[in-house]
């Protein structure tokens, strides 16, 4: 069994403003974001976009994320409590965001960036989708420093005991995360990408790596302690979210396969 590092969630304090590790992650994630889409956009150039486009892009993104994972995290994971204080969607303070309605704040930007800079939809989700799992695994990190979102319980021998979570050994699930979602998936789609694609098959990629990993991951994690199981006695909230994820994203890579040769994204 490995010991739990405990790291103060608080990175800096001066005086009454605390400046949170999870806070770092966002900044962190949107910065990793502009700079490889800038990377990206001089590489390939032909693509259309120009500096300014990405930084408004990236902007929009950012706004996408955190409207959209906190309106999400309401919806999906405590609308009962929403039901009974309302305000408590603007309280983000108190944590509680969602990876799968961030995404959905995302698409909302891309579709109208895309019709008001003429780029489309398509080619603006092609265009930003290597740009997101370093994010993720940022993000994974620093639940994994709030020691939060912690895995079942286990006797793998790097198995770990976090704080608040009972005196058994947990996987540490923040860091499997981290790795599937964020590193493997932003190596394979950053491969993937470098060769001209037919439109959707990139952000159709995404989506099929990002729902295996997060449905694989969820056997390891322990799920929302007021949400429990969902179906079958073993589908977790996560797992329920992502296979609709799964199912678009591989319908967008057998579309893109009757594009192929056509625009490229």
């Amino acid at each position: 069994m490995l010991t739990y590092p405990e790291i103060d969630p608080v990175a800096i304090a001066i005086g009454p403003v605390a400046i949170r590790w999870y806070g770092i992650s966002y900044v962190v994630a949107f910065g990793l974001g502009w700079w490889l889409g800038r990377r990206r956009a001089a590489r390939d150039g032909w693509r259309g976009w120009t500096p300014q486009q990405l930084d408004e892009f990236v902007f929009l993104a950012a706004l996408g994320v955190v409207i959209g994972g906190r309106v999400g995290y309401i919806l999906f994971y405590d609308f009962p409590r929403f039901v009974s204080d309302p305000l408590i969607v603007a309280r983000i303070w108190e944590g509680g965001m969602s990876f799968h309605g961030g995404l959905l704040g995302v698409i909302v930007a891309a579709a109208w960036f895309g019709r008001r800079t003429g780029l489309g939809f398509a080619s603006v989700m092609d265009f930003a989708a290597p740009l997101v799992p370093p994010g993720l695994a940022a993000g994974r990190i620093a639940n994994f420093v709030n020691g939060e979102l912690w895995g079942r319980t286990t006797d793998v021998p790097w198995a770990m005991v976090f704080p608040g979570a009972g005196p058994e050994p947990r996987h540490p699930s923040q860091l499997y995360q981290a790795a599937l979602e964020g590193l493997a998936l932003f190596a394979l789609l950053w491969w993937f990408s470098r060769r001209p694609r037919a439109r959707l098959a990139v952000s159709g990629l995404f989506l099929v790596g990002y729902a295996v990993a997060r449905i694989a991951v969820e056997f390891f994690r322990e799920p929302d302690a007021h949400i429990g199981y969902l179906a079958f006695g073993w589908m977790t909230a996560g797992q329920l979210l992502s296979v609709p994820m799964l199912l678009v994203g591989a319908a967008m890579l057998w579309w893109s396969r009757r594009l192929r040769g056509e625009a490229l994204s």
